[in-house]
């Protein structure tokens, strides 16, 4: 787990479900003093621990396992790719599962692409509801209004400052506004004991609001405290915001959630956009939906290297799965048929615009059902489902439509690159594939006037004057010429 606080929860939930079993189960934390720790270390080693739970201080190389079975990685999105591929390592064979709300664009990709498996809980507990959320400027009188309607019912608040620096200002500016409020400090720069005391007061309910940085993001459950208030919420990411919104709402009560910027106009487009996408998505299960937007707004990062983010925009969804998939395949020892995707650099727009298909998760899908589609029945089945499903199609789903069979038509004729530019098409062919070069040079001898062939397997055919007014028509045209 990423935190102390989370790991004292497991520990005395695990310690309580196990309790009628012959199971021992320990904490491995800076809450534990060395001494302690040590002699655990030691039974742990000799098979007298059956469970460890405990944060990054299990990563280190001093801590060994009589016969370790499973790993379980909770908060994944808190931990470096790092450090879960040392805990892979500790272990050949070894099972390890990752829980998170909101799965790392790295790690979402991993799983869509089918490195790794995946399941989605989508169904909330008995009696949970959602969190109701709103984003609005910082004012004296929405953080009076919110804690004052919490107290009021009987509940606690949490109230995120994320400057350690100025969070006793915070406390002070809070209990001028609600007088009657029992306030207390929470951050990671605290002593540990006074840090275990005061979250074990806000459990007791000794403590209404609690003032903290975010060290409180992570899998705390106090079914009581059903408000949280975020200043500065556009300082931070889509996922952590979505993960702090976690710690309320975890009772059967309505929750809200209030996240407090400057002003939507004086923050960055990221910003609103991740903002936005939080007040849309508030349903128990939303997680999964919130952690694609992630994935488009970010990038998938390096799936062999250390990143989490980042790099797909310079290659397209659409590319970068293709590649992907087929990388999987070879390294699953799965046929590969040599095949290649042709490149094709038309001033041709095909896409499935949100107005059309809003949903993200069922425009990726579609994306990757057309990109995979392997002969015209295939994408006609496509079109007469999409029809079904959202209407009729909009031009630039009719124009990805006839791509999609382009690029089919394309592949059979063998072509790895077709570009049109100033009436002129410019084509490259796979000549390690089953080429007729004697086919080739026979259609440039009929049209020598427009077609002309070059020795490193390459030809440039000029449209007519009525051929430029639909590229895309003059392109699959000659794509089924050169299949003849």
């Amino acid at each position: 787990v990423p935190t102390t606080i989370l790991a004292l929860q497991h520990l005395s939930t695990f310690r309580a479900r196990l309790a009628e079993r012959a199971v021992r189960v320990e904490m491995a934390c800076r809450l534990v003093r060395p001494a302690e720790q040590k002699l655990i270390f030691a039974d742990l080693q000799a098979g007298k621990v059956d469970v460890i739970i405990g944060t990054h201080r299990l990563l280190r190389p001093d801590v060994a396992y009589a016969d370790l079975g499973l790993v379980i990685i909770d908060e994944e999105h808190r931990f470096g790719v790092r450090n879960k591929e040392n805990l892979k390592k500790l272990k050949e064979h070894l099972d390890v599962l990752t829980l998170t709300a909101t799965p790392l664009p790295r790690t979402l990709q991993m799983s869509l692409s089918g490195i790794r498996n995946i399941s989605v809980i989508q169904t909330p507990p008995p009696g949970r509801r959602s969190v109701r959320t709103q984003v609005t400027r910082f004012s004296r009188r929405v953080v009076e209004e919110a804690i004052r309607r919490e107290l009021d019912r009987g509940g606690q608040v949490f109230f995120l400052h994320n400057w350690v620096r100025s969070l006793p200002a915070m406390e002070r500016f809070i209990a001028r506004v609600v007088p009657e409020a029992r306030c207390a400090l929470a951050h990671g720069q605290m002593k540990d004991r006074e840090l275990e005391e005061v979250m074990s007061r806000f459990v007791r309910h000794e403590i209404d609001v609690l003032v903290s940085t975010s060290i409180i993001e992570s899998g705390l459950d106090i079914p009581s405290a059903n408000t949280i208030i975020v200043n500065r919420a556009d300082h931070f990411g889509l996922s952590q915001l979505h993960q702090i919104r976690g710690r309320v709402g975890r009772a059967a009560d309505r929750a809200y959630a209030y996240f407090l910027v400057p002003g939507l106009s004086t923050i960055t487009a990221d910003a609103r956009r991740r903002l936005e996408v939080l007040a849309d998505f508030t349903e128990v299960g939303d997680g999964y939906r919130i952690a694609a937007e992630d994935l488009e707004i970010r990038g998938a990062g390096n799936l062999l290297g250390k990143a989490q983010s980042g790099h797909i925009a310079a290659l397209g969804y659409d590319l970068y799965s293709r590649l992907l998939e087929r990388a999987v395949a070879q390294v699953r020892g799965q046929t590969n048929t040599g095949e290649i995707e042709p490149e094709i650099t038309l001033p041709v727009a095909g896409l499935l615009p949100d107005d059309y298909v809003a949903d993200l998760d069922q425009r990726l899908s579609l994306y990757a059902r057309l990109s995979r589609a392997q002969d015209e029945e295939e994408v006609y089945e496509l079109e007469q489902e999409m029809v079904d499903r959202f209407g009729p199609a909009p031009e630039s789903v009719e124009k990805l439509w006839e791509l999609t069979l382009l690029r089919i038509e394309l592949k059979r004729a063998f072509v790895l690159t077709l570009e049109y530019r100033g009436g002129l098409f410019t084509l490259k062919f796979n000549l390690d594939s089953a080429l007729d070069a004697t086919k080739l040079a026979r259609l440039a001898q009929e049209q020598s006037e427009r077609i002309v062939l070059d020795p490193e397997g390459g030809m440039q055919v000029r449209l007519a004057s009525a051929q430029r007014k639909d590229v895309l028509r003059a392109a699959r045209e000659l794509a089924r010429r050169l299949q003849a």
